[in-house]
């Protein structure tokens, strides 16, 4: 459904990309709309038929450079549904409040440097997973963080 000015509406489904090493670094990346807002890798699917899996790699390399072929993706098999910003509604169809989040974590074998979309992100940090927690500012960010924590931990899956 296209948006006032021709643009299409963002669908209310995202997904939510937890980039980390084997030793449990963190990559944050910060917004460049809201100065200190440090997140991992997000964003909307492009069209309702879009695989989730292929939206994560998508997102991946726009906001980073990473590809496939730089680590492994993994499905959490998690979702997160929450109340979508008031200042960032305009972009979704008329009415739609709500955001379901699907999480997905991306191993890479060590930090690296990264490649910014600069209209998204403007600096990016590898952080230990407990400083990373400390830094985003999303609620369903640091759950994911402490959830991947917990399985490197006892290498479970989730």
């Amino acid at each position: 459904m296209p948006a006032a000015g021709g643009a299409r509406f963002k669908l209310p489904v995202s997904v939510l990309v937890v980039v980390h090493t084997p030793a449990l670094e963190v990559l944050l990346l910060e917004r460049a709309a809201r100065p200190d807002f440090w997140q991992s890798v997000t964003g909307s699917l492009d069209a309702p038929d879009e695989a989730l899996e292929h939206a994560a790699l998508r997102e991946l390399r726009e906001e980073t450079g990473l590809d496939a072929a730089s680590g492994r993706l993994r499905r959490w098999n998690v979702t997160n549904t929450f109340e979508i910003y008031a200042q960032w509604r305009g972009r979704y169809a008329p009415g739609t409040t709500r955001n379901t989040e699907h999480v997905f974590s991306f191993e890479v074998p060590a930090a690296r440097a990264v490649v910014l979309a600069p209209d998204e992100h403007v600096a990016y940090v590898w952080l230990p997973w407990r400083a990373a927690l400390e830094r985003c500012f999303s609620w369903s960010n640091r759950d994911a963080i402490r959830l991947l924590a917990a399985d490197l931990e006892t290498g479970e899956a989730a």
